[in-house]
């Protein structure tokens, strides 16, 4: 087999972000005591990670004013991972809307957000990877469509015009990045699912289908005038100036990271009382249940990492990472299965030819209130490959596993003899509510 073959790169990342929930702010790097340990660090290191998305955030910097920027802890941690040997994928918004004195509709926010970027690749020019805006679509319908962060809403022009000003504002940060680092790489991320349906719900399928490329085309240049989505966003307000200026390709990714999680692949049904409660969902419409398509009797196939990296790759045949691999769960031994899942879908699309560069170990101290994303401050806390809930934190399996993967190219664990739980029989839902049905 030859080179494309081999292992990809090991990466990792540390939860960052910075979430408004109301006049409320959650700061993960806080939350799992990130920020206080400087010896986490070299335990990255230790496993074997050479290169680590890292928070480098405009609300942490700048919280108060846009020009008054507080670098002594991103100095001292860009500092010790320079001298670590780590490089750092630096991430400037992780599904925040920017300090109090912006938000994702504010139309200054893409010259405001390009002028810190520029700022932070002058005091760091030295490091080559970016990440300016995490997971754009993501972020955008948590923020205006779902109206679970802020500003809270949950209008679909709202949605449309917030992804466009972070995809624009990413045009701007690269330019203004490239001014003081011309080799500058784009590490673009976004949670990338697919929809499946019942015959019903087939139009719903499609257009959401659609919509989840929306940054990636953007980015790319490929929303021109004959984009099915073009005159969308301009009926939603997005100026034609920024489109024109992101058709130009200008940021389109150097690496399209994908972010896949056993809740990304969705299933729409039209008969919720097939599901139990709590998955009722809605376009306007019609009413349905929306439930995780692992859980839901479809081809193995169809589902998971390995489809979703090639049908990226097939799609933009440009060089892909998995930029968070992660399975939000208290059995570590699952943890380890759903790492091993992605690392051979990665060798396997590389067996193919695809450009897959590398994996990232996501969450290596753990995350809190994931669960209801951010909504809730239980203080529900899920850990990595270290568990931050003993001092100094304490390896767990996982972190065995990213050993393996770094020294031999593979998880020699014993807990990959097994299936995880999205692989066996016993993941659907109970039987009371009848056994699920095949999208047509």
């Amino acid at each position: 087999m030859g080179p494309q073959a081999s292992a990809p790169e090991l990466w990792g990342g540390v939860e960052c972000s910075v979430v408004r929930v109301g006049d409320a702010w959650r700061d993960q790097t806080r939350e799992t005591g990130h920020h206080d340990r400087e010896d986490d660090l070299a335990l990255v290191a230790d496993l074997g990670i050479r290169a680590l998305r890292y928070p480098v955030l405009w609300e942490r910097v700048a919280p108060q004013r846009p020009d008054d920027r507080d670098w002594r802890w991103s100095d001292r941690r860009m500092r010790m991972l320079r001298d670590l040997g780590v490089r750092p994928i630096v991430g400037l918004l992780h599904h925040g809307s920017g300090p109090h004195y912006t938000n994702l509709l504010d139309t200054a926010f893409p010259h405001a957000f390009a002028a810190y970027a520029g700022a932070v690749a002058e005091r760091y020019p030295w490091v080559t990877d970016w990440t300016p805006v995490n997971e754009p679509g993501t972020t955008a319908r948590f923020s205006a469509l779902y109206g679970h962060w802020y500003p809270h809403l949950r209008d679909t022009g709202a949605f449309l015009r917030a992804l466009a000003n972070e995809c624009h504002a990413t045009v701007l940060a690269m330019r203004a990045i490239r001014r003081h680092v011309p080799s500058a790489r784009l590490v673009q991320t976004e949670d990338l699912g697919r929809v499946f349906s019942t015959p019903r719900l087939a139009y719903q399928a499609a257009y959401e289908n659609e919509r989840r490329w929306l940054s990636f085309d953007l980015l790319c240049g490929q929303v021109d005038r004959q984009h099915p989505w073009h005159a969308r966003l301009l009926q939603a307000g997005v100026p034609q100036d920024a489109l024109t200026e992101m058709a130009e390709g200008e940021a389109a990714p150097d690496i399209i990271g994908i972010n896949h999680y056993l809740t990304s692949d969705r299933f729409l049904d039209d008969d919720l009382a097939r599901y139990p409660s709590g998955f009722a969902g809605g376009n306007g419409r019609e009413t349905y249940a929306d439930v995780e398509a692992v859980r839901v009797d479809l081809p193995p196939e169809s589902l998971g990492p390995e489809a979703r990296l090639r049908e990226t790759w097939q799609r933009y045949r440009r060089p892909l990472a998995v930029t968070e691999a992660h399975h939000g769960c208290v059995d570590i031994d699952e943890c380890v299965r759903w790492l091993h899942e992605v690392w051979e879908a990665a060798r396997a699309l590389r067996g193919e030819g695809a450009e897959v560069r590398a994996v990232t170990v996501w969450s290596l101290f753990g995350a809190v209130d994931w669960r209801s994303l951010l909504l809730q401050r239980h203080g529900a806390y899920e850990p990595g490959p270290f568990d931050v809930r003993w001092h100094p934190p304490r390896t767990t399996a996982l972190a065995d596993a990213v050993r393996c993967i770094a020294r031999e190219g593979r998880i020699g664990h014993p807990a990959v003899a097994g299936p995880g739980w999205w692989r066996r029989d016993d993941r659907f839902y109970p039987t009371e509510f009848s056994s699920p049905r095949r999208a047509a």
